[in-house]
């Protein structure tokens, strides 16, 4: 881990990510000069190191106020780390991962009704049926974490993230972070061979630790709420961010779904303040505040769920 991983990635949001947000924001990929900068900067493998959470929350925040989708990215790539380099593919793989020689994504939210994906067991491993509705950096990644259902267990493993005659990968079409690249997979029975396991857990084990996610998509809500606090030269908008942020490195579990909401609110807000402070350029297409806006509008539902959701609708009169 850097010494000071926090400081590095805020200096790093600064002088190359927010440079080149605007740009980013209408193409189609991530610049392989971010990808490259978070790894000699040893970002990339941070979540190897197994830092506290509050600092993986700082630098998520301070990536995503760079560049969202390059935050993004990393987020992911950060999750499919941490779960390799506890397991028994580490030897093989945790190396190539933290250095960024392998880019890895994640598909761990399809094991919920009506039609979780599903993992059959067979004598040379796997093969999974179903669909994962959001996967990023497809197209950009070589390695995949997936989660999915054998009867009452969930089985996490690593592919080779490429299309197949079993796995068909659908583009989708975002209204803001589209560089990241995100895709419906759909699996057809597709083989995961058996020395691809990472683990298997009781899936009552794995709803448990579930919640504990939230905090990281929070703090690209406040990411942006920052950047937009910025923009619109408020510091009491700054302020509510920085405390946030902080309490979503030290809250209970229970407690998470009203800080996600409330993160989320916060960048809307955020959001609205910068484009009132922008002025008329603001409803430019490209301009600083009509992209704020679309990604604090992402991410009102980015990773929710339905307590998150009625928290929301809480905070916004609804």
């Amino acid at each position: 881990m850097t010494p000071d991983p926090v400081a590095v990635a805020r200096r790093l949001a600064e002088e190359v990510l927010l440079p080149d947000a605007a740009a980013v924001d209408a193409a189609d990929g991530i610049p392989e000069a971010h990808l490259a900068a978070l790894d000699a900067a040893g970002l990339t493998g941070l979540a190897a190191a197994a830092p506290g959470l509050p600092t993986r929350l700082a630098v998520t925040a301070a990536l995503a106020g760079g560049c969202l989708a390059t935050a993004f990215v990393w987020l992911q790539h950060e999750g499919a780390l941490a779960a390799v380099a506890g397991s028994p593919l580490a030897d093989r793989f945790a190396g190539p991962l933290e250095s960024g020689a392998l880019r890895a994504g994640v598909a761990i939210t399809a094991l919920r009704g009506p039609a979780p994906l599903t993992a059959r067991r067979t004598s040379e491993g796997w093969r999974l049926t179903g669909s994962v509705p959001w996967v990023t950096g497809w197209n950009r990644i070589e390695l995949l974490r997936v989660a999915a259902l054998d009867g009452d267990r969930v089985v996490s493993l690593l592919l080779d993230a490429r299309t197949a005659a079993t796995l068909e990968a659908e583009p989708l079409a975002l209204t803001a972070v589209r560089a990241r690249g995100t895709a419906t997979l759909r699996f057809d029975g597709h083989p995961a061979p058996a020395d691809r396991l990472i683990s298997v857990v009781p899936h009552a084990d794995w709803l448990a630790a579930e919640p504990a996610g939230l905090a990281g998509n929070g703090a690209l809500a406040l990411g942006v709420a920052a950047r937009a606090a910025a923009v619109a030269a408020s510091a009491a908008l700054a302020d509510e961010a920085s405390v946030l942020l902080e309490a979503l490195g030290t809250a209970e579990v229970g407690a998470l779904p009203a800080l996600r909401a409330e993160a989320s609110a916060l960048a809307v807000r955020a959001a609205a303040a910068a484009a009132a402070t922008e002025g008329a350029r603001s409803v430019l297409v490209g301009s600083t505040g009509e992209r704020l806006a679309r990604e604090a509008h992402f991410l009102l539902v980015f990773g929710s769920r339905p307590a998150i959701r009625q928290e929301l609708l809480t905070r916004l009169g609804a």
